[in-house]
């Protein structure tokens, strides 16, 4: 799977030597740039997902410098050949050449969803939105390289390396260790926001467990016991307590009798409705509609 970066940037100074080279993995786009540098060089960036900023290569004068700054922020600068920068989503970036005439650098740029994802656990959203500008580690840098001779590579190796690269950098760069001790039974966060979306748009019918299952990659057993153990009600019911609120808003949208209400939403009959509304929400339909009339 793929994702499209946005970027938006306001830059000026910048000549792209022999076009982009790009290549895409499941929720990673490596973009590789080879461009001079006109004096005063530089710009304005922000991206809708976090990214890695790589300088690989950087020629200039005596004073070549590449800086960077937040808004409103003090100036990160490095006078180096090869340096690193992430700047998370959504993040105001200003940059400006000084004596660079020539710049190569790689932008990897995230989806976090999907890394998250891929990942099996909920990515730290501390982490994710702390900038770290104009650093630089060997590891890090041999790891860019061979991403770099990926995108340029005519006869590029087989997704997983390139892929792999890309993942074990965002790994590393952002100190990711083991997931946060939760409980076994329970479903990460972007397993639980995914199986209560797909539960509350699809509630009006019938939901196999298997569907659920294979959302979350997990067993139907797996999944039926994470559920609960993190919600306190098992799938059926939630379907059951999604159907009840759409169940409110028709009663509060006008008189329509409780036969139609239970029809649309999905109840054998009047009485099934009943007896799962009083259950769920204390009330008949009925003394419930009085009440917010009232």
């Amino acid at each position: 799977m793929t994702f499209q970066p946005r970027m938006n940037n306001r830059i000026s100074g910048f000549s792209v030597i022999g076009g982009l080279n790009r290549r895409a993995w499941n929720g990673i786009v490596a973009d590789l740039w080879d461009v001079e540098c006109a004096p005063a060089a530089g710009g304005f960036y922000v991206a809708d997902d976090p990214r890695l900023f790589i300088v690989l290569d950087a020629k200039g004068g005596d004073r070549r410098n590449i800086r960077l700054r937040q808004t409103r922020q003090a100036v990160a600068e490095d006078s180096r050949r090869q340096v690193i920068s992430y700047i998370p989503a959504g993040m105001e970036l200003w940059a400006e050449m000084v004596d660079v005439h020539y710049v190569r650098h790689l932008d990897l740029h995230f989806n976090a969803e999907i890394l998250s994802r891929r990942l099996m656990e909920d990515l730290d959203r501390r982490k994710l939105d702390v900038p770290r500008l104009m650093f630089s580690e060997p590891r890090f840098l041999a790891l860019a390289e061979l991403i770099a001779a990926e995108c340029i590579n005519p006869q590029p190796l087989h997704d997983l390396y390139g892929d792999g690269l890309s993942v074990a950098l965002f790994v590393d760069v952002m100190r990711l260790g083991p997931v946060r001790s939760r409980k076994r039974s329970e479903l990460a966060a972007w397993q639980l926001r995914r199986s209560i979306d797909y539960i509350e748009s699809n509630c009006l019918r019938g939901i196999r467990l298997e569907e659920l299952a294979a959302l979350t990659g997990l067993s139907q057993s797996y999944f039926s016991h994470a559920f609960k153990a993190s919600t306190g009600l098992p799938p059926h019911q939630w379907q059951m307590k999604a159907r009840i609120e759409r169940a409110k808003q028709l009663m509060l949208k006008g008189e329509l009798p409780m036969s139609v209400v239970a029809a649309e939403t999905g109840f054998a009959d009047q009485a099934h409705f009943t007896r799962v509304f009083r259950k769920t929400v204390g009330a008949t339909p009925a003394t419930w509609a009085k009440s917010q009339r009232v």
